[in-house]
């Protein structure tokens, strides 16, 4: 197969060797997890942490928020963080466009939808036993359907419409929001304060068990990398080249919608819709590595669960003793961050 070097610029725009910035991303995710143990209500000390995860803990008490609290929640950040990091990147390299986003495009209003949908009709649908597997199964599957909805209305005679993309995901999240705002309707109070947390975004229904059910969401798209992360990078030069250069596209495109789904459903079925973690990780990324996908998705993954890990770190401490849902924290940063962006690209349209 052709080499794709030319493909993939080497420029990078932070002007770090690959090296130096990949041990600098490497050593900030057990920071970030580290730092999260010891802040909180009570807070713990560093060795103490260490000494708790690695050997035995010093007391009682420290055993019991670290393994019993804080380190599942944090684990569980880690994972959702990284599972919509990978899904941005796959996004935007799909569809060839910087901004597109799970949020932005409405997978995860889909994802959200059929959550909210299991909530409402949990009793009709399957036994409350089943709930833990049922509730992120059913949000993959909306967020399956609306990526491929919003793929198919977005390609025009063959090629990707950028504009379509935006106008279709703007419309599929309305329809979305509609349903949920529907589903909010019907639900009786303990329904409608779990679809509110849906909407916020929060990870502190972390436990061992929904961890494990999570695991495979948030570990089989980067899996699923190194096999596609070529074929991204031959779609820089369009669908019609790539498949000159031997890659099955649309094989590619099911495979990548796929994991984009199945990452955003686990996602918001266990913390609800936290948006901007796939827009802004991704091209932070980019900016450092370059655009190639052999580094940009796995480093998408550990930027984005290092980043989720600081946000609800942030969220359980800002407010004390009242917790800030982390999906209002990442909103405020990544809004501003995605004004910033259209502005960039508006100049150099302009020029």
């Amino acid at each position: 197969m052709s080499d794709l070097a030319a493909i993939v610029p080497a420029r990078r725009g932070f002007g770090l060797p690959h090296w130096s910035a990949g041990l600098l991303l490497g050593l900030l995710l057990p920071a970030a997890l580290l730092l999260s143990l010891v802040i909180g209500p009570v807070p713990l000390k560093a060795l103490d942490v260490l000494h708790t995860v690695l050997l035995q803990a010093p007391d009682v008490r420290t055993d019991a928020i670290v393994w019993q609290l804080r380190l599942p929640r944090s684990l569980m950040a880690g994972l959702i963080g990284a599972a919509l990091g990978i899904a941005g990147a796959l996004m935007q390299g799909l569809f060839r466009n910087p901004m597109a986003d799970p949020g932005l495009v409405g997978v995860t209003g889909g994802a959200g939808l059929s959550a909210a949908s299991a909530i409402v009709f949990a009793g009709l649908l399957y036994p409350a036993a089943w709930q833990p597997v049922m509730l992120p199964s059913l949000a993959f599957a909306g967020g399956l359907i609306v990526t491929f909805l919003v793929h198919r209305l977005s390609v025009v005679e063959g090629r990707t419409a950028i504009a379509m993309l935006l106008l279709a995901g703007i419309a599929l999240n309305a329809i979305s929001m509609a349903g949920i705002g529907m589903m909010s309707f019907m639900s009786d109070d303990r329904q409608l304060r779990d679809i509110t947390f849906w909407l916020l975004g929060s990870v502190g229904g972390a436990s061992w068990g929904k961890l494990f059910v999570l695991l495979p969401f948030a570990l089989l798209p980067l899996l699923l990398a190194p096999w596609l992360a070529r074929a991204l990078d031959a779609f820089n030069l369009g669908e019609r080249e790539a498949a000159h250069l031997g890659f099955p596209v649309e094989r590619v495109k099911r495979v990548a919608c796929f994991a984009v789904a199945l990452a955003v459903g686990g996602a918001v079925a266990f913390s609800g819709i936290i948006g901007f973690i796939g827009l802004i990780v991704p091209h932070l990324v980019r900016l450092s590595f370059g655009p190639g996908h052999r580094l940009l998705l796995p480093y998408a993954g550990i930027g984005g669960a290092t980043l989720l890990i600081l946000a609800d770190t942030v969220a359980r401490v800002v407010a004390a003793p009242a917790e800030l849902p982390v999906g209002l924290l990442t909103a405020l940063i990544g809004a501003p961050f995605f004004l910033a962006l259209l502005l960039r690209l508006r100049k150099e349209i302009a020029l």
